[in-house]
C-alpha cells in the first residue's frame, strides 16, 4: 500500500514527465506488466475525472496498466454510482489517494453555465442529471460580477466545481469519511490544463495521512 504522500508525489513526477515530454517506461505496456496483473491490481491512486477525450489520466501522470484507477464521467460529477466506485477501489484495493481530476475550458461546466443564463427546456433528463450536479457549484457565481466576464466565469466555475466534487466525496460516504479518519486515505481536487499540460492540484494531503 501506498502512502497518500507517496501517491500525490508519484503523479506530479508523472505530470512534469509528461509536460517535458520525457515519458517514463511505465506508460508502455509490455506482456511481463500484463501477465503480472493477471493475480490482481494495487493501483496506487484513484482519479475521478471528466470523460473529455483530452485529459486521458494515464497519459498525462505518465503512469502504465494497473497504475491508476479511472473513473470518468462529463464534468466530473459525483453521483451515487461513482462514488460506490471510489468506495470500491479504497477498500478492495487500500488505495490510499483519491483525486477529483477536472479540466480548463470544461465542456459540461460549460453547458451549465448556458443551461443557468437561458434554459433551453429540451435537454434530455440524462444530460439534464449532469447539469443539476455541476449547478449548485455554479449558480452562486452568476450573483457576482463574474456573469459580466464569460472567460473569468468559467474559469472560477470549473474550480468551483471540481472543490464541490472533492468536498461531496469526503463527506458524501460514510465509508470514505471512515477511510479519511482512520485509514489515511486524502481526497483532492485538482485541475489540468488543456493550454500547458500541467496539473495543478489545489489540496495537500493531511498530516494524518502521511
Amino acid at each position: 500500500m501506498i502512502p497518500a504522500r507517496d501517491a500525490l508525489a508519484r503523479l506530479k513526477a508523472g505530470n512534469r514527465r509528461f509536460v517535458a515530454n520525457r515519458l517514463g517506461r511505465s506508460s508502455m505496456a509490455s506482456d511481463e506488466r500484463r501477465n503480472a496483473l493477471l493475480a490482481g491490481q494495487e493501483p496506487f491512486a484513484i482519479i475521478l475525472g471528466c470523460s473529455d477525450s483530452r485529459v486521458p489520466a494515464e497519459m498525462i501522470f505518465d503512469q502504465g496498466i494497473g497504475d491508476l484507477f479511472v473513473i470518468r464521467v462529463a464534468g466530473n460529477i459525483v453521483a451515487p454510482s461513482l462514488v460506490g466506485s471510489v468506495e470500491f477501489a479504497a477498500e478492495q484495493f487500500h488505495t490510499r489517494l483519491v483525486v477529483v481530476l477536472g479540466h480548463t475550458l470544461c465542456g459540461a461546466v460549460q453547458a451549465t453555465i448556458q443551461e443557468l443564463e437561458l434554459p433551453s427546456g429540451n435537454r434530455s433528463r440524462n444530460l439534464r442529471s449532469i447539469v443539476d450536479r455541476v449547478r449548485p457549484a455554479v449558480e452562486p457565481l452568476l450573483q457576482t460580477e463574474l456573469r459580466h466576464d464569460p472567460k473569468a466565469l468559467l474559469v472560477h466555475a470549473t474550480r468551483a466545481n471540481i472543490i464541490a466534487s472533492a468536498d461531496h466525496l469526503r463527506h458524501g460516504s460514510e465509508i470514505i469519511e471512515e477511510l479519511i479518519q482512520t485509514n489515511g486515505l486524502a481526497v483532492v481536487g485538482a485541475e489540468y490544463s488543456l493550454e500547458t499540460g500541467l496539473v495543478e492540484f489545489f489540496d495537500d494531503v493531511p498530516e494524518r495521512t502521511r
